[in-house]
């Protein structure tokens, strides 16, 4: 199973949210006409961006910390971040893949590991 969300990955919070958040604006409010939703606006994207929300997004801890909390809930066993949303600059997608594999998958593989039971046929 896969969770699959829209997200960006920086260096800190408030980069990550600075970078993505005009252009998820800009996407979400154009689908949205189409589709008869209202306008988004900062705060609902402020709030998606949490632990709890529909966005992954952050640095590369808050991150891990998502996928690993979404984990514990689903147990799944891929997770897909869609970075390049609208017209986010090249470089900053660049960079977020970067620490998605540098930084995010190496946390989220050890902690799944330490947290998994030993298989059956290895116990003693």
């Amino acid at each position: 199973m896969s969770i699959n969300t829209h997200g960006f990955v920086a260096a800190d919070h408030e980069t990550a949210a600075d970078t993505y958040y005009p252009h998820h604006a800009e996407v979400m409010d154009r689908i949205g006409a189409e589709r008869g939703w209202g306008p988004t606006n900062k705060r609902a994207f402020t709030a998606a961006t949490g632990l709890r929300g529909h966005l992954t997004l952050g640095d590369p801890e808050e991150v891990a910390e998502k996928i690993l909390f979404q984990h514990e809930v689903f147990g799944h066993d891929r997770a897909l971040v869609q970075l390049a949303l609208g017209t986010v600059p090249h470089r900053a997608v660049m960079t977020a893949i970067e620490l998605l594999g540098t930084k995010v998958a190496p946390t989220v593989r050890a902690e799944v590991a330490r947290r998994s039971p030993a298989p059956v046929d290895s116990m003693p």
